[in-house]
């Protein structure tokens, strides 16, 4: 029980930090948090709120598309297809987080499904996903993201980097105990 608790409360987590980044974002730019709409009937976009640093601006744009505005080619389809696949993709990973996830697994595959289903609530809301963290070096621009992306692919690292260390313990006791 403790092991659900523990990845409910990462999940839970995960959803909260993304959600209320990005309702203060839509509060600030619409002075009201929308709970569903056309996105683009909310907020025009691109709409750059502030340069913070010489790398770094805090904008705000709808992300039709997957991740790093993946997809957005499929059109006025992306939203219902990008919905359907990550309802699967989350709902393997939740099954194999609370049936199968060794210890090494559990957190990072609860910042996964926690950074998913953040994107996926936007998704629901308004068709698309609020990106408003910009990263740059002079005018190259890398794709602008949200919190939840950084849970997705922390939690990817996460779970390649405790993959490695995993396996390099097994392959160390293999040779060890021959």
């Amino acid at each position: 029980m403790k092991k659900v608790l523990y990845a409910l409360s990462v999940i839970f987590a995960a959803i909260i930090l993304d959600q209320l980044s990005k309702g203060f974002l839509l509060y600030l730019i619409t002075g009201g948090v929308p709970l569903y709409g056309a996105a683009w009937e909310i907020v025009p976009v691109p709409y750059l709120m502030t340069g913070v640093t010489d790398f770094f601006n805090i904008v705000f744009t709808w992300n039709p598309g997957a991740s790093f505005s993946l997809f957005r080619a499929l059109g006025e389809s992306a939203p219902m297809i990008i919905i359907v696949a990550t309802g699967f993709i989350i709902g393997f990973i939740l099954h194999h987080l609370f049936t199968r996830a060794t210890s090494y697994e559990r957190f990072p595959l609860a910042l996964i499904a926690g950074g998913a289903l953040g994107n996926l609530i936007d998704r629901i809301r308004f068709g698309a996903v609020i990106d408003f963290l910009d990263f740059h070096i002079g005018g190259y621009h890398w794709p602008a993201f949200n919190i939840a992306d950084v849970c997705i692919v922390v939690g990817v690292g996460l779970y390649i980097l405790n993959w490695y260390l995993a396996r390099q313990k097994c392959l160390k006791q293999t040779k060890g105990g021959k």
